[in-house]
């Protein structure tokens, strides 16, 4: 007789094991944390420095061209955004219509930026150091792979 409590935890034991979801986030948690460490001094977090870079490099940009840029849903965006404005590094002003807001970056958060652009080249040689050049491209060749076969734009 086949105990299915057993095979049922086996099974589950191996999605787990197996779950793309879970070792992407795993990956991308040890990431964020040696970015987020680094760039503490500046008082940002990596998801922080990230958006500050993504409207920098896209002015004049708006939410919507933003959130598909990132792949992200646009209440998170604007939830993410808050801290930045709140801290005067980024303006949120309205665009041509009601409907839409355009995001530019203020000096103050040039320099913040500028400032973290510093702590996270250390760290950035830190994780290619880590992982070695060659298998840090073919990461970044198979996340890049990844977005264009499973984005939703």
């Amino acid at each position: 007789m086949i105990d299915n409590k057993k095979t049922n935890i086996s099974k589950k034991s191996e999605q787990v094991q197996n779950c793309t979801s879970f070792h992407l986030r795993k990956a991308s948690r040890a990431v964020t944390q040696m970015f987020d460490e680094a760039l503490k001094p500046c008082g940002l977090y990596s998801t922080q420095f990230t958006l500050l870079n993504a409207i920098f490099f896209s002015q004049p940009a708006t939410i919507t061209k933003l959130s598909k840029a990132l792949i992200m849903d646009r209440t998170t965006l604007t939830r993410n955004l808050n801290p930045l404005k709140k801290n005067g590094w980024i303006e949120i002003s309205p665009g041509e219509d009601k409907r839409t807001k355009t995001l530019s970056i203020t000096s103050s958060g040039k320099k913040v930026l500028n400032d973290a652009t510093l702590y996270w080249n250390q760290v950035q040689k830190q994780v290619v150091g880590k992982l070695g050049k060659k298998q840090w491209e073919e990461l970044l060749n198979q996340l890049t792979f990844v977005v264009q076969k499973l984005n939703p734009y």
